[in-house]
């Protein structure tokens, strides 16, 4: 059954049928912009980034995945690759880049997995005609979504080009998911991963 998560809530990973869920996906699914020209609409290039950095306890990043390194370098997290356009010809339902993380194969020295959208060519999320997060326990695709976010029409949105989806962190033997979901006034992968580690890794 999908969980729809408000922000700031926490769940358990958990399977089904009972157990501790190991794998989830992260995908991100945005429109490119569309504008009036002398000869028709034209289309405007949105590149939205969706990455994961991997914390230890301390608070110390450990491994990044992002549009350079597509998977880390335990092979626990693979991501899809850069989107660079945004969709042309209005919503078509896919995610334009997915994340997909192997919970049982991530390094016992990393305790949180920081999920992050950041706007690469700097449009703000108020600008873009649609952008969507969503969160599957399982395979994107199998009604699994437990988590998702509508960053195109959120106000607290707009003018800001990054932001924070949630978390994913251990506790005890297990996993749990922090529903995250706000806008932060950095600019890049470095400073909102920074960010981060400053407010959501204690």
């Amino acid at each position: 059954m999908s969980i729809n998560l408000a922000k700031g809530q926490r769940i358990s990973l958990e399977k089904e049928g009972g157990g501790s869920l190991d794998y989830i996906e992260i995908g991100v699914n945005w429109g490119a912009i569309e504008k009036k020209g002398f000869f028709g609409k034209k289309h405007v290039a949105v590149d939205l980034d969706a990455s994961i950095g991997m914390f230890d306890a301390q608070g110390n990043l450990v491994d990044t995945v992002w549009f350079r390194q597509l998977e880390s370098k335990c092979g626990s997290i693979v991501h899809s690759g850069d989107d660079r356009t945004g969709d042309t010809g209005g919503d078509d339902g896919e995610d334009n880049e997915v994340i997909k993380v192997n919970l049982n194969q991530v390094p016992s020295n990393v305790t949180t997995l920081a999920l992050v959208l950041n706007s690469f060519s700097q449009q703000n999320f108020g600008e873009i005609p649609f952008a969507g997060i969503r969160i599957h326990n399982g395979k994107a695709g199998s009604g699994s979504e437990f988590a998702k976010f509508d960053v195109a029409n959120d106000p607290t949105f707009a003018g800001k080009v990054s932001m924070i989806m949630g978390s994913v962190y251990r506790h005890n033997s297990s996993w749990k998911f922090r529903s995250i979901g706000v806008a932060i006034g950095e600019k890049d992968l470095k400073a909102s991963l920074a960010a981060f580690s400053r407010d959501y890794t204690n």
